[in-house]
């Protein structure tokens, strides 16, 4: 597999209520963009030095899978070969349902199942940081598909609210949800989606790339029992376990060391409840 779903923004709190309160959507954009919710580090591409110089969102990365090839696509403001042309309810229905204007349906590795959970204020906030972005002119290849898509994801998503930060775990499930943690950290089933019932942040799945093979942790409490909480939190925002050994991609590292203190808390509260795998 050649996989980045990460798919996956500075010092702001992640929170439904409280400080996040007064920030502009585009404020609250920004934060999510460049932490926790990271698009780029699947939609933005990358060289030998890491991301290439003006290309934000651009688009163009392969992720090569059994199932599918597919490439991810260009989300700038630009009117031919990115989302310029969408309405702002386009794209949140592109996000969270994975269908674009012309009813086509959006394939994996977007994790669709889990930004179905978007809440309706965060999807307005990334939308207003994909609107600030330079367009970029970037022509990318139509995906194929070795297996069937879906004719939908659901019904249409209705209104999303986020949790109340101050409930610590349904919060952190919340981030991990947007975040899209558990897309790489599930193993993947034979019609490449991911066994979320039975195989939740078990781990195991492989992503081949410049950096040779990385293979996804085990990030329930059967994996991460024995790191402390502070343990944990830096090696999600720096890479570099206790034992001086690196995270490999496609983990989101520069993102995540963005990610508040509060929502770190969060995060890791919600890693500790979920079953052992």
């Amino acid at each position: 597999m050649n996989r980045l779903a990460a798919v996956l923004c500075v010092g702001i709190f992640v929170t439904s209520g409280g400080p996040a309160a007064a920030q502009t959507p585009l404020e609250r954009g920004t934060y999510l963009m460049r932490s926790i919710v990271a698009c780029g580090n699947c939609h933005t591409p990358k060289g030998p030095e890491g991301e290439l110089p003006g290309m934000e969102l651009a688009g163009g990365f392969e992720f090569d899978e059994p199932p599918f090839t597919a490439y991810a696509a260009n989300i700038t403001p630009d009117q031919e070969t990115g989302i310029g042309s969408w309405s702002d309810a386009e794209i949140i229905t592109a996000i969270r349902e994975g269908k674009r204007p012309d009813g086509s349906i959006i394939g994996p590795p977007m994790p669709i199942e889990l930004y179905r959970h978007l809440s309706d204020a965060d999807a307005e906030a990334i939308v207003a940081y994909l609107r600030s972005v330079p367009a970029v002119k970037n022509a990318v290849k139509k995906s194929e598909y070795r297996m069937p898509l879906p004719e939908s994801y659901g019904p249409p998503v209705g209104h999303v609210m986020a949790p109340s930060a101050d409930d610590k775990i349904a919060h952190g499930e919340y981030l991990a949800t947007i975040g899209h943690c558990f897309e790489c950290h599930t193993p993947q089933t034979a019609d490449g989606g991911r066994d979320y019932e039975n195989r939740y942040g078990a781990g195991g799945s492989e992503f081949h790339g410049p950096w040779g093979t990385s293979v996804a942790a085990n990030i329930t409490p059967a994996g991460l029992g024995s790191y402390t909480d502070e343990e944990l939190k830096t090696i999600i925002q720096t890479g570099v376990r206790p034992n001086g050994s690196k995270l490999l991609p496609p983990m989101a590292v520069p993102y995540y060391a963005n990610i508040s203190a509060a929502d770190m808390d969060a995060l890791v509260a919600y890693l500790r409840s979920v079953p052992p795998k």
